[in-house]
């Protein structure tokens, strides 16, 4: 081969080829080289080890993924066992392939606060039924779409991650109660208030005799009492006798009618001491609105969005979470946001809810650093939390690019947009949401797109 300086690709043995096309992303692989004619290449390309495993999330040029949906899948379908694609393509994959061998299933979606259309709740149970399904991780919009999941089509489900819209809806189908018995894994998530925690979800979680791993993330609304480590062990945890991994974020929102003692975040962490599946942490939050928050946590962390997070907040690190929400009636002040800045490495999207003005007006601010900030929304914040963030003295945004704020409070703080202290944190902006068009002001947002 030293004596051939004109090596083509198909030269190569089989064993050679086949280690050099693993190497590459498969999907890109299936895409520029089967159906182009050669025999010997187009059966390399149906090795199971090449097709096995399809993630449709990884491309991102839209012409190569309908060729991927039109030519390369409906070849390859019969070995496909792992495969992963966003929501709004499920159509167009299940129209692909019948994927006979398939096992594992993700279906995700592009947008941090968006949910799919997978409704199920009308369709018979011989639709999106399989005998060979052990994973699958799905959005859907209700709770009643995620029981028709669990009616019996996916008896070989083992493994079932699954992020829900609404779990109130109502529902007329009365759906298969049986346990659960294969079920080893169980993630279940709503970021949406929940006010029928106690007759769906618990109900649920008691189907699941065998489950060892089981994630919890849920904000409960008018739930008779609060959810605490008692709760958890008394309802749940018990009930799964061969659990081995817990984790949760479960915020308990309830008015106070008197009912309940006025705890401290000292009694919300005795009833999480007995816990036995890691460290857990808990705080208690009253409200001038003769409300309550209760919010407990196993650590480290297990989710990458964490909601309603009050100055009250412990001291742990957050280094998974990128999405957060801020809401409290006490003040945000200086400090707060350092300790913010330290505890969530990773927050890419933030959202302040706080009509308090903050009180320390000290001049000596030291500087926040939020690197990887890229979206902030301050529309339901005072003032004070505007100039906070867009001060190159007090924060710096190296990635902010989409800011939502009050157009007022934003001409305000930026001095009609000509103050240079607000400069800076305002040239990565490519979306400002405002209620009015500002794109004149190219000189202050060069970047600005909408």
């Amino acid at each position: 081969m030293m004596n051939r300086p004109h090596i083509h690709l198909l030269d190569l043995p089989d064993e050679l080829l086949l280690t050099i096309l693993k190497k590459l992303s498969n999907t890109y692989v299936l895409y520029s080289f089967l159906d182009i004619g050669n025999n010997r290449l187009d059966t390399l390309l149906r090795d199971q080890t090449l097709t096995n495993n399809i993630d449709l999330t990884s491309i991102n040029d839209t012409t190569i993924l309908n060729q991927a949906l039109f030519c390369v899948l409906p070849r390859i379908h019969h070995n496909v066992r792992d495969l992963t694609f966003e929501s709004s393509l499920i159509s167009r994959v299940f129209h692909a392939g019948s994927y006979p061998k398939l096992t594992h299933l993700k279906i995700k979606d592009s947008s941090i606060t968006a949910y799919p259309s997978v409704l199920l709740s009308n369709l018979p149970s011989n639709i999106f039924s399989s005998s060979t399904l052990t994973e699958l991780c799905i959005y859907v919009p209700t709770f009643n779409d995620c029981l028709c999941l669990l009616d019996g089509r996916l008896n070989q489900l083992n493994s079932f991650t699954v992020r829900i819209c609404d779990v109130d809806a109502p529902s007329s189908i009365n759906h298969n109660q049986n346990n659960l018995l294969r079920l080893k894994y169980f993630s279940l998530t709503c970021y949406n208030d929940t006010y029928t925690y106690d007759n769906r979800v618990i109900p649920l979680l008691h189907r699941m005799p065998n489950l060892e791993q089981l994630l919890l993330c849920l904000t409960i609304r008018n739930h008779n009492g609060l959810i605490d480590g008692t709760h958890l062990q008394n309802e749940i945890l018990i009930y799964m006798p061969l659990l081995n991994n817990f984790a949760c974020d479960i915020r308990t929102r309830n008015l106070n009618n008197g009912s309940l003692p006025t705890l401290s975040n000292d009694d919300i962490q005795q009833t999480l001491s007995n816990i036995r599946y890691g460290p857990m942490m808990g705080s208690i939050r009253y409200f001038s609105t003769n409300s309550y928050l209760c919010h407990i946590f196993t650590l480290p962390f297990a989710f990458d969005r964490l909601q309603c997070l009050t100055n009250n907040f412990p001291n742990a690190i957050f280094d998974r979470v990128c999405y957060l929400s801020i809401q409290d009636e006490l003040p945000f002040e200086h400090e707060f946001f350092i300790r913010l800045s330290h505890a969530f490495p990773s927050l890419k999207h933030l959202i302040v809810m706080n009509r308090t003005a903050q009180q320390n007006n000290n001049q000596s601010y030291s500087l926040i650093e939020f690197k990887n900030l890229n979206y902030l929304s301050v529309a339901a914040a005072d003032i004070s939390y505007l100039e906070q963030f867009l001060l190159d003295t007090r924060t710096y945004l190296p990635s902010l690019a989409e800011l939502h704020v009050e157009y007022t409070n934003l001409k305000t703080v930026t001095e009609d947009f000509t103050k240079d202290a607000t400069r800076f944190n305002c040239t990565k902006i490519k979306k400002l949401y405002t209620g009015v068009n500002l794109m004149h002001l190219n000189d202050y947002f060069p970047l600005l797109s909408n």
